[in-house]
């Protein structure tokens, strides 16, 4: 073989190897080949399934997006009332979701729906679940007032159906936003033909529900185990080639799950509520910001609307609309959702017409000294409970677990189809060193680092002194109890006198302002507190959803 012809061999095996090098490269870069091994993702043959084709988290129904950053929380303005509680610091929130509105009459009647049909209320084993899931009507009343109307009338009266609801209690807040996460997850995998077709209408009842936890941790316990229902979405009919079936149950790892429903935290609902989605503003970004809109004022500052309110709230004493036949905010009570323009993330209400709940534990302290990234004060970790089998424990409808209330109101603790929930224990806590216990909602409350009044209380006994920590916050300890014989409430008030606070770890954070507030409350960086377990006719809520993946909306692609 001459010169000529070994170069042109020595060519054609290079560019031979190149081409292979390309391909392999071009093979580890697929979307289903995992680049670390060169194996493939979902192979029709069995192995690891997983969405590769996943682009981004869909816009939960109801709901804005609302893309995070960093903002001044706190009051910027004056502090006439000297309050305190939420002096500005800087924080950083993660892009979520936000309902547009606030929960109205019309979804939570919905809501009560579902409930009263699959928990018969006529049912003696249900019929705490519905009840406790009702709102207070009552909380129209008023001594000097007649407002039996709304008592009779509010919740359920197609005239405000699209009205804020009201009386509902932080506790049932919590418990429809659990529920919401089950509806649209059960809808989702019905659409995706995991599981059959209107299933929530035809096969559901106290014995055969769907819940998102127990279908990713124990999807055939879903429904009660009803192979009619999961065995009759179309993915089920698929097989592969030696006629197994396919993709029976989804997981997380297909995206099709939703992320889960829940109260928005304090930092996420005031950073919502003041609208920066345009931080390019020297006066924004600073903390400048006033109101969800533009401006320092309650009314409309533009030409075709100069003069009106931009949200319902009280005028002053004894004007809570205006002068009849030209009204200033065009409500005397809540307002229709969407009556108000939206500020710039597309939220309405975001100030006046009823305050929100959000998920904090109420502290007169933001304290940001200690966390500046996703602020919440409130975490309770718990986990799944476990049967001696080595399974999930299934809550059945025998087996439900009331809790009684300080007020005496008696709600579901879990329902029937869902995991029990346990508090977490050491083998998650051992040598951590980010958590220590399942209860965190006092962390660094009341210790030396947190309290100027921080002591040791001796007390004498038999000559022994005995010290106990001093406590930030002293509330009154009512006491409520059923009586096991004759199953009335036995209620006992704290009467002593010694009580210096109503702050504890049961109450939470409202904020916004409502039809009963003055402006001085709309701002959205003030802040409130109520027992979690009771309500009143100015405080409603509405749902946030955590965003997974990119921080923006477009992929994760910055913009130019």
């Amino acid at each position: 073989m001459d010169m000529k012809n070994v170069s042109n061999l020595k060519f054609l095996i290079a560019i031979t190897l190149c081409a292979s090098i390309v391909s392999c490269n071009r093979s580890s870069n697929s979307g289903n080949v995992d680049s670390a091994t060169g194996w493939k993702i979902n192979d029709k043959n069995g192995g690891f399934q997983y969405n590769t084709q996943f682009k981004e988290q869909e816009t939960p129904p109801g709901t804005a997006f609302i893309e995070g950053g960093t903002f001044t929380m706190g009051k910027v303005g004056d502090d006439p009332m000297h309050d305190w509680n939420n002096t500005p610091n800087q924080q950083h929130i993660q892009s979520f979701y936000m309902d547009e509105t606030e929960v109205t009459n019309i979804n939570y009647t919905f809501y009560l729906d579902y409930l009263k049909n699959v928990y018969p209320p006529d049912d003696p084993n249900f019929a705490l679940i519905y009840k406790g899931a009702l709102p207070d009507t009552l909380v129209w009343r008023n001594r000097l007032g007649y407002n039996e109307m709304m008592t009779e009338n509010y919740l359920r009266h197609p005239g405000y159906a699209n009205y804020p609801v009201v009386g509902v209690s932080w506790i049932q807040a919590v418990e429809y936003a659990n529920w919401r996460t089950d509806r649209v997850a059960e809808m989702a995998l019905q659409e995706a033909g995991y599981i059959k077709r209107d299933s929530h209408l035809t096969d559901v009842s106290a014995e055969s529900t769907f819940s998102t936890d127990t279908y990713i941790n124990a999807p055939s316990q879903t429904y009660g185990g009803n192979t009619e229902v999961l065995e009759g979405g179309k993915r089920r009919q698929q097989t592969d080639a030696e006629g197994n079936p396919i993709n029976i149950y989804a997981s997380r790892e297909t995206g099709l799950i939703p992320v889960k429903y829940r109260l928005p935290t304090e930092a996420e609902w005031e950073y919502a509520a003041l609208g920066m989605s345009e931080l390019r503003q020297y006066n924004v970004y600073r903390g400048r910001k006033k109101y969800p809109w533009d401006g320092q004022y309650t009314r409309s500052g533009k030409r075709v609307n100069r003069g009106d309110q931009m949200a319902n709230f009280k005028q002053g004493k004894g004007d809570y609309g205006g002068i009849a036949g030209w009204s200033d905010d065009g409500a005397d009570i809540t307002a229709e959702v969407k009556t108000y323009a939206p500020n710039d993330y597309g939220l309405y209400d975001m100030a006046g017409n009823v305050s929100e709940w959000v998920a904090d534990v109420y502290r007169p302290i933001v304290d940001d000294e200690f966390n500046d990234f996703n602020y919440y004060r409130g975490n309770v970790y718990t986990k799944n409970a476990i049967n001696e089998d080595g399974t999930v424990k299934i809550v059945t409808s025998d087996e439900i677990v009331y809790d009684t209330l300080s007020n005496g109101k008696i709600i579901a603790r879990d329902l029937p189809g869902e995991i029990a929930r346990i508090p977490i224990d050491e083998d998650e806590t051992y040598l951590r060193t980010n958590f220590s216990q399942s209860d965190n909602r006092n962390f660094r409350d009341g210790d030396k680092r947190s309290s100027r009044y921080y002591r040791e209380n001796f007390e004498e006994t038999e000559g022994e002194k005995k010290s106990s920590t001093g406590k930030m916050y002293n509330s009154p300890k009512h006491t409520v109890e059923v009586d096991s014989t004759e199953g009335e409430l036995i209620r006992e008030y704290d009467q002593s006198n010694s009580r210096t606070s109503l702050i504890n770890d049961e109450v939470r954070v409202y904020k916004g302002g409502s039809w009963r507030d003055r402006a001085y409350w709309i701002d959205p960086a003030q802040r409130r507190y109520f027992p979690q377990d009771m309500a009143t006719d100015d405080i409603g809520f509405r749902c946030a959803v955590s965003r997974v993946g990119s921080k923006t909306n477009n992929g994760g692609k910055r913009r130019n």
